[in-house]
């Protein structure tokens, strides 16, 4: 597939969650953002057009800053940072703003074998580790 096409169509994608997806000061918008080297989330209040809390693997709280990068991993890292950060606001519920990237795990290859989740899902899952709600 073309790389005009993709780009196209996560712009369909994201259009479609944000036409939803709006954050309050009661329950802000957690905006997740993914570039190919690194992993951003805000908490956004969208009626006072705010940023609340925000980390990211470029963070200088992470364990190790500048070493972290845009897998899996990483995301787990960036998802309880970013869930403390919030929690520290005092933000304990918020609305999922998944930007347009899929959120989505597979089956491992026997059916003993736990699912394999993507970025999304495990920075989500890391989250909601932490505390919070959505």
């Amino acid at each position: 597939m073309r790389t005009d096409k993709k780009i196209q169509l996560e712009r369909k994608r994201h259009w479609r969650v944000r036409k939803t997806v709006i954050g309050t000061g009661v329950r802000p918008r957690m905006s997740v953002a993914f570039t190919n080297q690194h992993i951003y989330v805000q908490f956004i209040d969208d009626a006072a057009g705010v940023t609340l809390a925000m980390a990211s693997t470029l963070s200088k709280k992470s364990e190790s800053p500048g070493k972290l990068s845009a897998n899996t991993t990483s995301a787990q890292v960036v998802g309880k940072l970013a869930a403390e950060a919030a929690m520290a606001k005092g933000i304990t519920q918020v609305v999922f703003d998944r930007g347009g990237a899929r959120y989505h795990w597979k089956k491992g290859n026997s059916k003993e074998s736990k699912p394999v989740y993507g970025k999304l899902a495990t920075l989500a899952e890391a989250a909601r580790a932490v505390g919070l709600k959505f």
